[in-house]
């Protein structure tokens, strides 16, 4: 079986240390297929090159739209002096989770080099997906596909399923919150 790389923690960086994999993975011949849970928005660097990397750079994404909070008294969140309105979690946010996963099963059987299932650690902690679907899906995956996992608080049973585990710690980040084109997004 491929080996199984997961990003985690709450430092930034985690989609693009993924991303960078799939560079690496497309540069040596390997096709790269990049599943986004929970995301939505194309106006991202990731989502608007696949055009130009061709058919070994899939990418599709399987979210709504809305910033999704667990505690529903919440309106609004501040992430560093931005303020972002904030929705619960919604029966459409598990079923866009779960054709993501389907999705996910059937890209496997085209034997890419690499999958990455961006945020499926943080859907797992939001019980927008199953961690026992995950893991089912990680029972399967061919011998020449790695797997990349990313996303905050990542279960247990994840970090010990995965081969490589690296953690993404904040140590240095400016107060007001920073959104650079082709950095961030």
């Amino acid at each position: 079986m491929g080996y199984v790389y997961l990003y985690h923690g709450t430092g930034a960086g985690k989609t693009t240390s993924a991303l960078g994999l799939a560079l690496r993975s497309i540069g040596q011949g390997r096709k790269a297929v990049i599943v986004q849970f929970l995301k939505w928005w194309k106006d991202t660097g990731e989502y608007k090159i696949m055009e130009r990397l061709g058919p070994d750079y899939v990418i599709r994404q399987f979210g709504r739209p809305g910033w999704i909070c667990q505690d529903v008294s919440k309106t609004e969140v501040n992430e560093g002096g931005l303020s972002l309105k904030v929705r619960g979690i919604e029966d459409e946010d598990k079923e866009s989770a779960l054709e993501g996963l389907e999705f996910a099963r059937k890209a496997l059987l085209d034997r890419p080099g690499l999958m990455v299932l961006d945020e499926a650690c943080l859907a797992a902690h939001l019980g927008i997906l199953e961690v026992r679907d995950i893991l089912a899906l990680l029972k399967g995956i061919p011998e020449e596909t790695d797997v990349v996992l990313t996303g905050r608080f990542a279960p247990k049973e994840l970090i010990d399923r995965a081969d490589f585990v690296n953690e993404i710690v904040d140590r240095k980040a400016p107060e007001r919150f920073v959104t650079t084109r082709g950095i961030q997004y």
